[in-house]
Order: C-alpha cells, then structure tokens, then sequence
C-alpha cells in the first residue's frame, strides 16, 4: 500500500502559470479603452479579458492550480473571491522572463516538484480553449523536454530591406517550416528555471530559454482564434468570438 501511495505521489502534476504583470501599452490606445487598467483587465464581452482565460484554465480537469503572477502594484484582486485552485502572487518583474522565473519559485513554495509541469500562458490570450490545453497536454506529458502550441504560418512573408526611407521587400522567405508561437507553453519547472536563469531577461518566450539550453520543444498545432490581444482592433475580434461562442452554447 505504501508503495502505491509513493507512486501516486511521484507522478508530476501540471500547474498553469499566467503572467500578469504587464501594462499592455500598446492596447492601451482606443476611445473604448479604459485607459488607467492595464490590457488584461479592459473589459471584453462583459469581463476582464484575464477572467476569459482563467476560465478556460480552471476547465482543464487535470490543471492541479492555477497561479497569477501581478504587478506588486496591483489592486485588481483586492477583495475579490477566488476559486479554490486559483492563486494570486504579486511577484511580477520588469520582464516576461523575470516574473516567469518568480512565478516557478513560487510554485515550489506552493509544493510543486521540479518534476511537475508548468503551463505558462499568456493573460492576453483569452480565445484559448481547454480543448487546446487538453491537446498540448497530450503531447508533452510522455516527452522528455515539452513544447508549445503553435500555429503554421499561413501568410506569405516578406522580409524588410535595410534601406533607409520607406519600407520595401529584400525578399520573400520560404514560409513552408515557420511557425507562429503560442501559449501556453509547457516545460518541467526546474528545467525551465534553469533555462530562464541561463538565458537572461532578453528572451521572450519559455521556448526560447529551453532552445538556449539545448533542446528542441515540441511544435503542438493551435488555432488561428488563440491570438495575443495586443492592438486595439484585437479587442473587438476576441469579443466577437467570444459572443459567437456564448450563443453556440
């Protein structure tokens, strides 16, 4: 029996990790934009966005918790009642990659394992679906190293010339093996603490601290609706979606 337990024990638990601490200053440019509350916390079909994408975390079934890492500056989350697999940390950094590398900290005081799995994603992605969650999980619990969602490139890209003056095409380049990254990404904690620490402040993304460090994550296919909410016109596409998606249900 002890031995049974043992086992149960050892096997690695996911946690999502949500960055929150930034300002969003390029969202922050439209008359319908409150302009005094960072991005994640505009309003988009009637909540905050970051209330979007904690609800679609928080229906993953196999999402042991969920932590928010904000701005120690932030009072958005004074007073207010939070799920029971919901925690709110106020460790956010000056960088992505710093307030990642307090969050996984945090996660090991919470008693996460360095074996356990961190799913980062980010507040502004609030189109993403459990479904996509479910599927990333599928494909990095039995791999060695983890991944990320992505999405094909479907556009033709060009690449800028350095010319000075207007902008014009130096040329086309070969899209057939580009990807766009998406969130969540998902590593082991230690192995991503690692990583960020190794890296430094300059990358933006997990994935690109664990190909520093030497490995090859997993492309997992996402979807064209799990965009990044950034420039004004993003909110009212994630709000038409998210009402189309309301009256499907």
């Amino acid at each position: 029996m002890t031995s049974l337990l043992s086992e149960h024990a050892a096997v690695p638990r996911c946690w999502a990790l949500i960055p929150c601490a930034g300002v969003g200053l390029r969202a922050i440019a439209a008359d319908a934009l409150a302009p005094e509350l960072p991005k994640q916390y505009q309003s988009v079909a009637g909540q905050p966005m970051v209330m979007h994408t904690l609800a679609a975390m928080l229906q993953v079934e196999r999402m042991h918790k969920v932590l928010v890492v904000t701005s120690p500056a932030d009072h958005f989350w004074q007073g207010r009642e939070l799920e029971s697999r919901l925690t709110v940390a106020p460790h956010g950094g000056a960088t992505r990659a710093e307030t990642v590398t307090n969050g996984l900290q945090e996660l090991l005081r919470m008693g996460a394992s360095p074996e356990d799995w961190a799913l980062v994603h980010d507040a502004a992605r609030c189109l993403v679906t459990a479904a996509q969650v479910n599927a990333l999980m599928n494909a990095c619990l039995p791999d060695a190293v983890g991944g990320l969602l992505a999405l094909k490139l479907p556009d033709t890209l060009k690449q800028q010339s350095s010319d000075q003056g207007s902008a014009r095409v130096a040329q086309t380049v070969d899209r057939s093996d580009k990807w766009l990254a998406q969130t969540p990404q998902m590593f082991r904690i230690g192995a991503l603490l690692s990583a960020l620490k190794a890296a430094g402040d300059a990358v933006t993304d997990e994935a690109s601290a664990m190909e520093f460090a030497g490995h090859a994550p997993l492309l997992v296919p996402g979807g064209a609706q799990n965009f990044k909410v950034t420039y004004p016109d993003d909110f009212a596409l994630a709000e038409a979606v998210l009402m189309q998606r309301r009256s499907a249900r």
